[in-house]
């Protein structure tokens, strides 16, 4: 499967906020901010809502370590409800491809109740797998994701790199448009999740910033520690 679909390289760190602080100013210098970010600090907001079936399999095999695994995803960013997006991400070891389309409200109102079949244009291939997926195993909403992020881009490689505070799992409700749902943090308030993502090798020169402060590589899901909220 890994041979038929473009993979990037996808490393995870959890450092403390000073650390991604200084992080931040020298990446800066190189990088452009994401187009994403509205806020002075160059954040912008995301909200992500997972699916799973009655078998949890997609937390389930994330837990256990499953060499290849997908799960799929809504998303939407500051609070915009015209700009929906339904990804799906696939997983194979430590890299990581992903599917995505635009959907509208109104598509994301008949996925959230179950109610796509017979709303999907002909062409639409990632609505369609989705509907398939969703007949065959049953998915079903399985827990809000919130969080902060500042991204930073360089062309060369493709090269990502996000830094993700304030993660919240909103276990309990799945209304993607509540913006005063109840959501629980699920890392300490000083603790920021970097993750970079590149093609086929990380230029030298982000290599050497990163390399400029102590931290070390960690697997972490905000799929998976949301759902493990008690």
């Amino acid at each position: 499967m890994i041979n038929m679909r473009k993979y990037r390289n996808e490393i995870k760190f959890i450092i403390n906020k000073n650390v991604a602080t200084i992080l931040k100013e020298k990446l800066k210098l190189i990088m452009d901010v994401d187009s994403n970010s509205v806020n002075e600090d160059n954040s912008y907001f995301i909200r992500s809502l997972y699916f799973d079936d009655e078998n949890q399999t997609a937390y389930n095999e994330k837990i256990e370590g499953v060499e290849y695994r997908k799960k799929y995803r809504i998303r939407v960013y500051n609070d915009d409800y015209s700009f929906i997006r339904l990804e799906c991400k696939y997983k194979h070891e430590n890299k990581t491809s992903k599917d995505q389309i635009l959907i509208n409200k109104k598509i994301c109102d008949r996925i959230i109740e179950d109610r796509l079949e017979g709303a999907i244009p002909k062409d639409d291939n990632l609505l369609c797998k989705f509907l398939v997926d969703t007949k065959l195993k049953k998915l079903k909403p399985s827990v809000i994701v919130d969080y902060k992020r500042i991204a930073y881009t360089y062309p060369i490689s493709d090269v990502r790199i996000t830094f993700d505070s304030n993660i919240k799992s909103g276990l309990y409700n799945y209304n993607i448009y509540d913006k005063n749902a109840t959501t629980y943090p699920v890392i300490d308030e000083n603790e920021v999740v970097l993750e970079v993502k590149f093609n086929e090798v990380l230029p030298s020169a982000i290599a050497i910033i990163l390399s400029s402060v102590p931290m070390f590589r960690q697997a972490f899901s905000k799929f998976a520690m949301c759902r493990s909220i008690k």
